[in-house]
């Protein structure tokens, strides 16, 4: 009589065990879809909704306020998406709210940010429909990676090119660096140029003691002096 009771109580056992796991799964079902709290309905209209499914998450401000219902394409270029949101969050969302797709983590699963707009308007209705921003998707991203990528390679052949020129001594800046007889003349221009300053500066202080210049000198020293006193 003992092996019939065993075998019924590991029987109840497993009875119980699966219900319960059954129970669980259905309330973490029905909290993901929101079933057991009290909600209200908002529609968005998208061009593209790059990968998102029935049942992601919808966020405000980073908190998970409720979750995709449906998705239903209305024309060869927009799709319409219905969300399903907690009551409670009502009060923070408004009409100019606007909703965006992105991506939960780097590699995650999909989910629309609603995010918020200029204070001052009413809050959301059951039904409305909010505005939507097109999001940068990947391929987006790829191309001007690439674009960057390309243009830094240009950049990178012509500063090559510029270089080379210079280590050949090709250009004015390749003979100015490379080429050691125009280096030469440039310093003997600016010595001659040095010195022609120095000796005009001695004839100017020579012509200042000149006895024919003095008296020139003086007078238009003494105008500018009554100049700057009528100033």
């Amino acid at each position: 009589m003992k092996k019939p009771v065993g075998n019924n109580l590991r029987l109840g056992i497993f009875v119980a065990a699966t219900i319960a796991a059954f129970i669980t799964g259905i309330y973490f079902v029905g909290q993901r879809q929101q079933m057991f709290n009290s909600t209200f309905h908002v529609g968005c209209v998208f061009a593209d909704i790059g990968g998102l499914e029935v049942g992601d998450n919808v966020r405000y401000s980073g908190i998970n306020v409720g979750v995709v219902q449906s998705i239903k394409q209305i024309t060869d270029s927009s799709v319409r998406v219905e969300l399903v949101i907690n009551e409670s969050s009502r009060r923070f969302i408004k009409k100019n709210a606007r909703a965006i797709i992105g991506t939960d983590g780097l590699m995650g699963n999909k989910l629309i940010s609603i995010i918020p707009g200029p204070p001052g308007e009413k809050e959301l209705s059951d039904n409305d429909v909010i505005e939507t921003t097109r999001p940068i998707s990947i391929d987006d991203i790829m191309l001007q990676v690439k674009v960057t990528a390309t243009n830094a390679a240009i950049i990178t052949g012509d500063l090559a090119d510029i270089m080379d020129n210079i280590h050949a001594g090709r250009g004015t800046m390749g003979k100015l660096l490379m080429d050691s007889s125009f280096a030469q003349n440039m310093d003997r221009t600016l010595v001659n140029l040095k010195q022609g300053t120095n000796g005009f500066k001695k004839d100017m202080d020579a012509a200042g003691h000149s006895f024919l210049l003095k008296g020139f000198l003086r007078k238009k020293k003494d105008k500018d002096k009554d100049k700057n006193k009528d100033d």
